[in-house]
């Protein structure tokens, strides 16, 4: 299918949502957030404490986890029918979190500290229970197969799922019969596959990782950046060296292939990850004198080892594997992983930019979404590691079924296709704040000194300071910030009780714990063999 007829297949659907019997056929979608931040010393080097007990176990608290390291804490939302309510509830738990990490700070970049190797970060301890013993060994196979530096890079993702009451409007302007879970995963999976093409302007828009601490590089050198001060290089036209092959984007996983043209093709290809057994990672070993090292030696340990831009998400039942959740029940929301930590602004992202998010997925759902063949996902890969690395260069061309684009073109006919979305989102709100945030974005297209990353390369040059040290400043002016938070009251009291309880719900999953963890894991991957 031609772009052009894409575009009409657009401008049809979107014509019929908008004189369609609903007045606000895309408002009260529910949205949440997963934020990750490392946990540094007034030295700007990575914690070697444990995770704080007054935020409560990382294994069973819904609020506070940890992701890979203990010193890699993630916030983790409720969802909300709107980014102003997500944010007012994600700056009371930064609050919170503050006042609870002693004289520690949060690290507000998604490239780490200075680190002296892998063995710098700790992994995450989850208890002596099967499932929090799990967690970490699962941990332990990620820092066997490919380091845990990478493991301490931090980002945001952004959960949505598009309101109930559309999706048989959605199917009536589809002609088709039903709006069930089968035709609601089809549809997200029409997202996903036009989040590959499109995606990469999350990236150039949002992407603020452009430096690092020079200890990320492990003594390697890397001819596309250039040195400052010290202990920092930086990619000169780079917008998120996070989502690049330097960070998740890595060799190590280029193998790993998952179809996202229809449910059926992503759970086989998943499931055939974790099924394959990979010679390189069994060479490793998996239990070395009686201790484990990873999991298994399949090409993915679990589903979730294979790093995404974005997932097609269902919140599992006890016991589910993210891949079984998913064949139940279908697809319930997409998780876009592609945020990096934005610096300047105190919860790392800010609510003009979960507008724009929100529009961006809305059109991408809208928009025509044929099959991508093997060619054309390579292709697309391309595009999205090139803009990572030099999405600010001058005349920068991605290539379009074939075609060399110029990127600037590419984003000016995605903003114009989203202006009828944020109109449509914005109907009956007076301030037309997705408008707005287009708008915002709209002008980093003309002055792209305004991008983040463009913003924090230029924040070094001026300041003469190293990327640790700038960091680090910021950092303390947060925290600051932070712990002059007004708590609500009631907030406090829901954090910290939220807090106890998960202590004692690890408590009794520790007291329960029976048998021998072998057994417990050929439990847990039965469902992946059947």
């Amino acid at each position: 299918m031609s772009g052009t007829a894409i575009d009409r297949v657009f401008e049809r659907r979107l014509a019929g949502l908008i004189n369609s019997r609903e007045p606000e056929p895309l408002s009260r979608g529910r949205r949440g957030l997963e934020k990750e931040s490392l946990r540094v010393t007034p030295a700007a080097r990575i914690a070697h404490s444990p995770h704080p007990r007054a935020l409560g176990a990382a294994l069973t608290n819904p609020a506070i986890t940890t992701d890979y390291s203990e010193a890699l804490p993630e916030l983790v939302s409720p969802t909300f029918e709107s980014s102003e309510d997500l944010l007012d509830w994600l700056r009371q738990l930064h609050g919170f979190v503050y006042r609870n990490l002693g004289d520690e700070l949060l690290w507000p970049a998604s490239m780490p500290c200075e680190l002296a190797g892998d063995a710098d970060v700790p992994i995450a301890d989850y208890g002596r229970s099967h499932q929090g013993l799990f967690k970490q060994v699962y941990r332990r196979g990620l820092l066997t197969r490919y380091g845990g530096m990478m493991q301490a890079i931090a980002g945001v993702h952004f959960n949505y799922s598009f309101p109930l009451r559309f999706w048989p409007l959605w199917a009536e302007l589809l002609q088709q019969q039903r709006s069930d879970a089968a035709f609601i995963s089809t549809c997200y999976f029409d997202l996903l596959r036009n989040y590959r093409r499109h995606g990469w302007v999350v990236s150039y828009l949002f992407g603020a990782s452009p430096a690092l601490c020079r200890s990320f590089l492990q003594g390697s050198t890397d001819a596309e950046l250039r040195e400052w001060q010290a202990a920092t290089v930086y990619g000169p036209d780079a917008t998120s060296l996070r989502m690049s092959d330097l960070g998740y984007r890595n060799r190590n996983q280029a193998a790993v292939a998952v179809s996202v043209n229809s449910l059926d093709e992503y759970l086989r290809d998943l499931l055939h990850a974790v099924r394959t057994p990979h010679p390189p990672f069994a060479a490793l070993g998996v239990k070395v004198d009686g201790e484990y090292r990873q999991l298994n030696a399949n090409v993915l340990q679990i589903e979730n080892e294979y790093y995404s831009y974005i997932r097609p998400k269902r919140v599992p039942r006890s016991g589910e594997l993210t891949g079984q959740a998913l064949a139940r029940g279908g697809v319930e929301y997409v998780e876009v992983r592609a945020l990096d930590l934005d610096p300047f602004e105190p919860l790392s992202v800010s609510e003009s930019q979960l507008r724009f998010m929100e529009a961006l997925l809305a059109l991408l759902l809208i928009k025509g979404s044929e099959p991508l063949s093997n060619s054309a996902q390579e292709e697309l890969d391309h595009n999205h590691l090139l803009v990572a690395r030099h999405g600010r260069r001058r005349g920068l061309l991605l290539q379009r079924d074939g075609r060399p684009t110029p990127l600037v073109q590419w984003v000016s006919e995605l903003f114009d296709q989203m202006q009828g979305v944020c109109e449509l989102l914005d109907q009956q709100h007076p301030q037309r704040g997705y408008a707005a945030a287009l708008a915002e974005q709209r002008q980093k297209l003309q002055q792209p000194e305004l991008l983040p990353a463009a913003r924090l390369q230029q924040s070094l040059l001026e300041a003469e300071a190293d990327f640790p040290s700038w960091v680090l400043h910021l950092a303390g002016q947060q925290r600051a910030s932070g712990l002059a938070t007004g708590m609500q009251p009631a907030m406090l009291e829901e954090f910290t009780a939220m807090a106890q309880d998960s202590l004692e719900q690890q408590a009794r999953l520790e007291a329960s714990t029976r048998g021998s963890f072998d057994d417990y894991l050929r439990r847990r991957f039965d469902g992946q063999r059947s």
